[in-house]
This record gives structure tokens, sequence and C-alpha cells, in this order.
């Protein structure tokens, strides 16, 4: 094995925190009907900002995937990664591959990093609060705008991919379960991605992994 060869080893170990894009992860750990665990870490308490957990990420955020020979961390890699070990996660072909790379790399660096985080973490952007609301309202315009082609992208009743459910699939969930918590009219405004929802909420590694976290699609 190589020094940059990833391999799981043992049972892998997930910390999450209810609600955070790490919910994606768990979905498709779940879906791989695999041993593994999780550990849970509450953003809103601050526990990933502790020095303890930033031994372990020193970014300071969830998810980290941890197995016997490294551990792993940012959603898209985890989810890549994921998808290589459960080849029925994992896009098919080359053309799937750079499509969910594409999709990912946007949703993680742009949607989330910028849109949501602005409208959530205002005080990342800005120290001074009479900014924020004004921050906030341009959130809320990125955000209203990345919603607008996810919806024009996805494709008609089906998953994102072309030849069925990958692990892109439960990250798009993360996203329309954010846009139910911020009050955005997703059922009215957004039927493909709704009806997407729709069939992930019946899907069991999602059922489980909810329950778990203790958390809802729908608020």
């Amino acid at each position: 094995m190589t020094q940059n060869t990833i391999t799981l080893t043992t049972s892998p170990l997930l910390f999450y925190s209810p609600g955070a894009c790490s919910l994606a992860a768990h979905i498709a750990l779940e879906d791989m009907g695999r041993p593994f665990s999780l550990q849970k870490v509450l953003t809103d308490k601050g526990e990933t900002r502790t020095e303890e957990f930033k031994r372990l990420n020193p970014k300071g955020r969830v998810p980290v995937l941890i197995r016997a020979s490294s551990t792993l961390t940012e959603l898209p890699a985890i989810l890549l990664h994921l998808g290589t070990e459960e080849p029925e996660l994992a896009p098919k072909g080359s053309e799937e591959l750079v499509r969910t790379v594409e999709w990912m790399n946007w949703l993680s660096g742009t949607v989330h990093a910028c849109a949501v985080r602005q409208i959530w973490r205002t005080d990342y952007f800005a120290d001074d609060l009479a900014a924020h609301e004004s921050i906030r309202r341009k959130g809320r315009d990125h955000l209203a705008v990345a919603f607008n082609q996810v919806e024009d992208r996805l494709p008609l009743r089906s998953w994102a991919m072309p030849s069925g459910y990958t692990t892109l699939d439960p990250f798009l969930l993360v996203f329309y379960r954010w846009g139910n918590r911020l009050g955005c009219p997703m059922r009215e405004t957004y039927p493909k991605w709704t009806w997407h929802a729709d069939q992930m909420a019946q899907r069991h590694a999602v059922i489980r992994a909810l329950a778990t976290e203790d958390i809802s699609i729908w608020k």
C-alpha cells in the first residue's frame, strides 16, 4: 500500500453534529450497510473549536472520518471515498465522476461556504454588528440564486446522476433541509428538488440517520 492509498481496514468512526453537513456522510455510511461508529460533536456549543477536537481536525469542522490508516476531512472527499468503497453508491464512468466533483465542489465551496454561512454565521464575515443584517440579506440573495440553479440542473423525477443514486444525493438533501430550516418555500418553489427529497425520505438509510440525529427534513 502506497502512502496515498486510502483503505478502510476497520469500522470507520464519523464525527458529526446533528443536522450539519455531516448528515450526508452519516446517510452514506448507513447506505453502505457495514458497521460504523458515531461520535457526536455539538457545533453550536463550540465543541469543534476545542483544542482536543482541533488536534483531530485543525480546521475545527465536521465531518471527520477516522479509519485505522488515516483521518479524512471535508465532506466531498469523504463522500467520494465512501463511494469508492461501495460501488453501488459511486458515480458510473469518468463523465459522472467529474460531474459529481463539479456538484460537490460548488455545493461545499460556494453555496455552503458563502450563502449559507452568510446567513447563519454572519460574524465570520464582519465584526461590525451594524453590518450583519445587510450580510444576511445578501446571503439570502445568493441562496435563492443557488437553489434555482439546483432546481434547473436536477433531472425530472430522478436522482442527480443519470446512472442512479450516488453519495451526491444525500449532500443535496442536506441543502434541501437547510432551506426548510431557513424558511424558504421549498415545496412550493422547487418541485424537482422536492420530488428528490420525498424519495430520499423513504430510504431506510435516511430514516435511520434522521432518527439517530433526532432531526427532520421538513423543519
